[in-house]
């Protein structure tokens, strides 16, 4: 079967209770152009995905709408193609993850950039989680 490259809507990252938490109790890294925020806890009953993502661009640093909207397309789409890996990494070791990508750069980027820190922060995510459930010997 071939892997699903999809985003829906149980996949992203919403309710502003978990938003709220996800900085407040949550861990973060920056690696430039994005702050990762990242928040891994057990997962609940009602929990529709083991996976959630969000992204943000702040106001201060692009003025234009269409500007903040274009970096969280393009950061949603790398995501969306690169996300597998870590979904295998989280699935049948009941954790849940939950990521808020910010791109902290003054400048638009192109879509290879973003690619590649993409997939970068999602391998050393991937690692925290191997991390996170293995035993300490």
């Amino acid at each position: 079967m071939a892997k699903q490259f999809t985003l829906g809507k149980k996949e992203r990252l919403k309710s502003r209770k978990q938003i709220e938490h996800l900085f407040s109790e949550g861990k973060n890294f920056p690696l430039p152009p994005f702050r990762i925020y990242y928040w891994v806890t057990a997962v609940a009953a009602k929990s529709a995905s083991n996976l959630q993502f969000g992204a943000g661009v702040p106001g201060k640093n692009f003025k234009r709408a269409v500007d903040r909207n274009r970096i969280k397309r393009l950061t949603r789409e790398a995501y969306r193609l690169q996300k597998n890996q870590l979904q295998e990494a989280l699935t049948g070791k009941n954790l849940q993850l939950n990521i808020f990508f910010i791109y902290t750069s003054k400048g638009l980027a192109e879509f290879n950039i973003v690619k590649e820190k993409v997939n970068v922060i999602l391998n050393k995510l991937t690692k925290i989680v191997d991390e996170i459930n293995s035993p300490n010997p």
